[in-house]
């Protein structure tokens, strides 16, 4: 069965199914400045995303305090014409810690009126093709928020409107006050990070109670589900003889002639959500190795697998 397509491709023609995420590039977390080695490993990492095809690059305003936004521009403006070929989307609402005020959240509109502005000047474009808010904020108003977005959308900074790490009730919350539902939900999924898929299957058993239905309830509303964290910090693909699944990973991708980091992937493009992995990788043989994913098709056995060794434990 081949991997389901991204809703987010029929809002933009030419979205790819793998997605890179910025949060790598630009230098440290502490200085946000750029040295010229720092630049030299984000434009390498960023040629290597476009040559294997990626087409959807994911930035937020607190990545290396702003620089990461920055060497990206940079390296758009060196690649005069490929800005009409990308999809670029940011994220705003989390503040990092300064001084004694610690680092929270912040939906506020002005704030992300703000956070929307600087993402542009850095970036050096003039509009978004997506804005996520990074975060709930207990303390959001979903309606100033919607008519902020709005705005913004009005004034032609922001094409879509999406939200991350959000659960079903946020999301229903924010679309009644928006008027339409996020085009995307950016979630932490992958194999090694599979609590959205047991609290499915264990609903109605001891060890769960009820589901929490995230997943589907995208799906319903087809809402682009972006997986963050989707190589699993590298646990199944830097060592085959690091636990089953790492061997049962590397057995898969010798019979496939594939990567491991492929392997890891197809089992997300398996899910017929139509899940959309985000890449981080610096290094621009493992982007290529992860580019390897969306040519394969996993079969169900395969990926139960894959779900049952991650798990460590059978199905109910």
């Amino acid at each position: 069965m081949a991997a389901a397509e991204t809703p987010l491709s029929n809002l933009l023609p030419g979205c790819s199914r793998l997605g890179y995420g910025c949060m790598g590039i630009g230098g440290d977390w502490e200085s946000g400045t750029l040295t010229d080695a720092d630049r030299e490993q984000a434009f390498a990492a960023l040629d290597a995303a476009i040559d294997a095809g990626i087409t959807v690059f994911d930035h937020a305003d607190i990545y290396r305090r702003g620089s990461s936004e920055q060497v990206f521009g940079e390296w758009l403006t060196a690649r005069p014409g490929l800005r009409e070929r990308l999809v670029i989307q940011s994220k705003g609402g989390i503040c990092l810690p300064a001084g004694t005020t610690p680092g929270h959240y912040n939906a506020d509109p002005a704030y992300i009126a703000d956070s929307v502005a600087g993402s542009l000047e850095r970036l050096g474009v003039e509009h978004l093709d997506l804005w996520l808010l990074h975060r709930p904020d207990p303390l959001w108003e979903p309606q100033a928020l919607a008519d902020c977005l709005r705005a913004l959308k009005d004034q032609g900074l922001v094409t879509h409107v999406g939200v991350s790490n959000m659960h079903l009730h946020q999301i229903a919350l924010f679309t009644a006050a928006l008027g339409t539902a996020p085009v995307v939900n950016q979630l932490q999924l992958s194999l090694g990070h599979h609590g959205w898929l047991d609290a499915d299957v264990e609903f109605n058993t001891d060890s769960r109670q009820q589901s929490a239905g995230t997943v589907d309830y995208c799906r319903r509303h087809n809402i682009q589900l972006q997986a963050w964290g989707s190589l699993a910090g590298g646990r199944f693909t830097a060592d085959p003889d690091s636990g089953p699944t790492a061997t049962l990973v590397s057995e898969l991708a010798q019979a496939r002639q594939c990567s491991p980091e492929a392997i890891v992937l197809a089992w997300l493009l398996r899910h017929p959500a139509g899940i959309q992995p985000l890449v981080g990788s610096t290094r621009p043989e493992r982007i290529r190795a992860c580019s390897e994913a969306t040519r394969l098709n996993l079969s169900r056995d395969d990926w139960y697998r894959l779900y049952i060794a991650a798990r460590e434990r059978p199905l109910p």
